[in-house]
Parts: C-alpha cells; sequence; structure tokens
C-alpha cells in the first residue's frame, strides 16, 4: 500500500473543471515528480492534497485521496487540520512570502512541535534548532532571534523546509521549492530534499516546471497539461523513450551543455486557460503532430513498459 495515492482526482470551482482525471501514488523513501508548464494543474494538485480547496471556494468531485490507508477526500476539518503541517508537510511556493515579516523565525517554527507535537516552547526551540542544524544552517540559536529580512532566500527556504519537517511528516509536498533562488542555491535546496528523503525515508511529491530537476531528483513522474495527467511512469522510461509529443517537448527544452551558441529549444504557444480547455487531447493545438481524431477525442492511456501516456499515437513512431 501507497503513502500516499491519488486516484481520478476532479476538481471543480462552481461550474468550472480545472482539474480532471490524476492519479498518482508514492511510497516511503520514494520522489515522486509533478512536472508541467505554469497553469498545468500541479498547484491545485497540492492544494487537493492538503485539504485547503475549501478555503479557495473549491471542491473534490471525483477520485479520491488516500493517505496511510486513510481516505481523505471527505474528512472533516478537524481531522484534517492533525494532519496537515503534521504527518504531512509542505513547502509553500515562495520563501520570500511564505513566512510572517513581523514574527521571530524561531517562534514561526517552534508552532509546528507545539501544534502538532504537544511540545513545551523550551522543546519546540530545542528541536527547532536541531532541525536548522540538519538543514546545514549556521548557528541556529542566532537564526531563531532573526527576523525574515534579515535572511537570504536560500536561508529563507531552508527555514520554510525547516516548519516543514518540524513535526516529523510521513510525506512532504515541496511546491516549486526552488524559485526565485539563484542557479547555485537551487542546486544546493534539491540536494538537501534528495538527502532528507533518504535520511528520513519520507516520501517527497516536488511540484516543478524543471525536467531536469526531475531527471536528477525524482523516482517517478506525472506529466500534466491543461488540468489533465497526460503521461507517468518511471523517471527512467520517460526520459528513455518519452511517448506523448508534450513530454517530448518538455525535455526538449532542456539546456544542453555547449559554447554557448547551441539553440534553446521553446514549446510555441501557451498553456489554455481553464475557460478554454481544447477539446479531445488538450495539447493538440501546440503539438506538431495532431490529427482529426486528437482535436475530437480524448485519448485513453495507453501503457508502454511501466509508463502510460494519453496520446491516440503512443508507441507509434513519428
Amino acid at each position: 500500500m501507497s503513502m500516499l495515492s491519488v486516484r481520478d482526482l476532479g476538481v471543480a470551482f462552481g461550474s468550472i473543471h480545472p482539474l480532471s482525471g490524476v492519479s498518482f501514488s508514492v511510497d516511503r523513501g520514494q520522489t515522486i515528480g509533478i512536472v508541467g508548464e505554469s497553469g498545468s494543474g500541479k498547484s491545485l494538485t497540492a492544494m487537493s492534497v492538503m485539504g485547503l480547496l475549501p478555503l479557495i471556494g473549491g471542491r473534490i468531485t471525483d477520485g479520491n485521496i488516500e493517505f496511510d490507508g486513510q481516505d481523505l477526500t471527505n474528512l472533516p476539518e478537524t481531522a484534517y487540520r492533525k494532519l496537515r503541517g503534521g504527518r504531512i508537510g509542505l513547502i509553500t511556493q515562495n520563501p520570500m512570502t511564505s513566512l510572517d515579516p513581523l514574527k521571530k523565525i524561531g517562534p514561526q517554527v517552534d508552532a509546528v512541535a507545539i501544534l502538532h507535537l504537544e511540545m513545551t516552547p523550551k522543546e519546540a526551540r530545542a528541536r527547532t534548532e536541531d532541525i536548522l542544524e540538519t538543514l546545514r544552517i549556521p548557528e541556529p540559536a542566532l537564526i531563531c532571534d532573526r527576523y525574515p529580512h534579515q535572511m537570504s532566500g536560500g536561508m529563507k527556504q531552508r527555514i520554510v523546509i525547516a516548519m516543514a519537517l518540524a513535526a516529523d511528516p510521513d510525506v512532504l509536498i515541496a511546491d516549486e521549492p526552488t524559485t526565485a533562488l539563484d542557479v547555485t542555491v537551487q542546486a544546493q535546496i534539491i540536494r538537501l530534499l534528495d538527502d532528507l528523503v533518504k535520511e528520513r525515508d519520507l516520501a517527497l511529491v516536488l511540484i516543478t516546471h524543471d525536467m531536469s530537476v526531475v531527471a536528477q531528483t525524482c523516482d517517478k513522474v506525472v506529466v500534466m497539461y491543461a488540468g489533465r495527467a497526460l503521461e507517468f511512469g518511471t523517471v527512467e522510461t520517460i526520459f528513455d523513450a518519452p511517448q506523448h509529443p508534450y513530454t517530448q517537448a518538455l525535455i526538449g527544452c532542456i539546456p544542453r551543455g555547449g559554447d554557448g551558441t547551441a539553440k534553446l529549444d521553446g514549446i510555441p504557444g501557451t498553456v489554455p486557460t481553464v475557460m478554454n480547455y481544447p477539446k479531445g487531447c488538450p495539447f493538440h493545438p501546440r503539438c506538431t503532430r495532431a490529427q482529426e481524431i486528437c482535436t475530437t477525442t480524448q485519448p485513453e492511456f495507453t501503457s508502454y513498459g511501466d509508463s502510460a501516456a494519453a496520446c491516440h499515437f503512443a508507441g507509434v513512431a513519428p
């Protein structure tokens, strides 16, 4: 049984359905990457798992979410609060705005252990300093007494990770954890998350738009576009033999080494808004292989090895 399992997830806001048919699972010690351009539904998937949809007027309409064998789909808010921030941790998208600017670092991290582990303030502070040290933050006692504006972007991201780890979660959801960070710090954060999965036997859901990060870090991957999963499977299979044209295009966007004269590929067009999702395959307006059937009929998943792609021409050579 997987630690976290999402099956055919559908989400609605009123009569608008921005997410449908999303499925994935992740076990302890595994990292799954949810990848796609902005507007693909990645963060909305994370909010669904965290039970935060009602706060923004959304609801789950189809499918189910299971955590450690427990169905979360209709879990009451009081029960969800015990899981959220406790057994399921969230690393929010932007470290620059994730911390309260009016509170010192220490109390913000302490609060998680006080709430979920019922520690005293003194016990929680000792735990906070221990976690900060684990995250390779020098002089943790001094850092606890500082305000967020006194921290660099990379240090703020480590603090946000510390908050997510403070209650010793079983599942960690990292929503674009390297946003707004420079390339060097991005690499440090990704290595840090990889180490945490191994050392703490976590199940990590890594949300990103960067296929190179997925290749370096993940065991499995879900490729999302316009609120749907288009391809999923092991990283090895998908990178060795991607079947969906969108997956192929994302991999083609990875910068290659060289003398700086190589052409950087892109994907023409933009992700459709939820009000303008096309019929058939959602990627067909941007797809170089699209045919008439792609514009009218939504493709079913075709399995290949230990992966699958929702494409009418999966397994067919271009």
